[in-house]
């Protein structure tokens, strides 16, 4: 029977949202394996514990604090794999979602290393569990997409938001905090109602989990509602209206000069999380 993890090759792992009941039974299988495992940023601590042998580097990229460039990552991993390490490359959620994978695959294939993926649960799939709604709805959303809301500083988003736009779709925005206000203004520009559910989501799965339904003119708000610092994911779509979360009421405040509610947070029951002032109802995630 031939090795799945051999010594001299390579695995990209997602580490999924952060829990790690919710890695697949392969993933916690080369974890245990890997001479050494270069990971994400956002991976937790708990699913680091559970690379008991190898050795730990962390090369993960956070706004503004990118630690090691990509052609550094993958010299590291090409580096470590020719000297004859079980090279495992930690990321969070699904390798092959907004992950840049293939440019460390086409890094560790060039120098004649074998390299496999295990895939992991996408944010997207965790918090839609988490909020107890489907990402796809028969009569409602007949597709799903899934985009990243990352873009240099200062510079605009580079999206077709006329299909993005689509009211018979669920659109699932990674890395979507900063870029809220724009994503309100030329989504509903590009014709989507300004009442269309929204589901704000961070740190997904974990202890402190969080999550806010509004709508998608009143987004603004809502994404400042969360702590600034934690990975943000944000659905909109029809669809999402069917999570039993309670939503936000309508308050008096103003984001960009359009009226907007406050943000009531919900949160994990053992969250421990500053929320802004004008937070009102509170409720635990079951």
């Amino acid at each position: 029977m031939q090795d799945e993890f051999a010594p001299g090759t390579a695995w990209l792992v997602g580490a999924g949202p952060g829990d790690p009941d919710l890695l697949t039974r392969k993933a916690e299988r080369l974890l245990a394996r890997a001479d050494i495992v270069f990971h994400d940023a956002l991976v937790s601590p708990a699913v680091l514990a559970l690379a008991t042998r190898a050795e730990l580097v962390s090369v993960g990229k956070r706004a503004g604090r990118h630690s090691k460039d990509q052609a550094t990552i993958d010299r590291l991993l090409v580096e470590a794999a020719l000297a004859g390490r079980r090279v495992l490359r930690l990321k969070g959620g699904d390798p092959s979602i907004f992950g840049r994978s293939m440019e460390e695959i086409s890094a560790l294939r060039s120098a004649g290393i074998p390299v496999s993926i295990c895939p992991g649960i996408t944010a997207a799939s965790a918090t839609a569990a988490a909020a107890r709604l489907s990402l796809s709805l028969r009569g409602v959303a007949r597709r799903v997409q899934f985009v990243t809301a990352h873009s240099r500083r200062g510079m605009a988003l580079d999206l077709y938001w006329q299909a993005l736009a689509d009211p018979a779709c669920t659109l699932a925005v990674y890395m979507g905090r900063e870029a809220a206000p724009e994503l309100s203004r030329a989504l509903i520009a590009a014709g989507l109602p300004g009442g269309t559910p929204v589901l704000v989501a961070c740190d997904v799965s974990l202890p402190d989990a969080a999550m806010l339904r509004t709508r998608l003119d009143l987004l603004p708000i809502a994404a400042r509602a969360l702590r600034a610092d934690s990975p943000t994911l944000i659905l909109i779509g029809d669809a999402i209206g069917e999570s039993d979360l309670p939503q936000a009421g309508a308050r008096h405040a103003e984001a960009d000069g359009a009226p907007v509610e406050d943000a009531p947070a919900v949160r994990h029951q053992n969250a421990e999380r500053t929320v802004p002032p004008s937070t009102r109802s509170v409720a635990p995630l079951t």
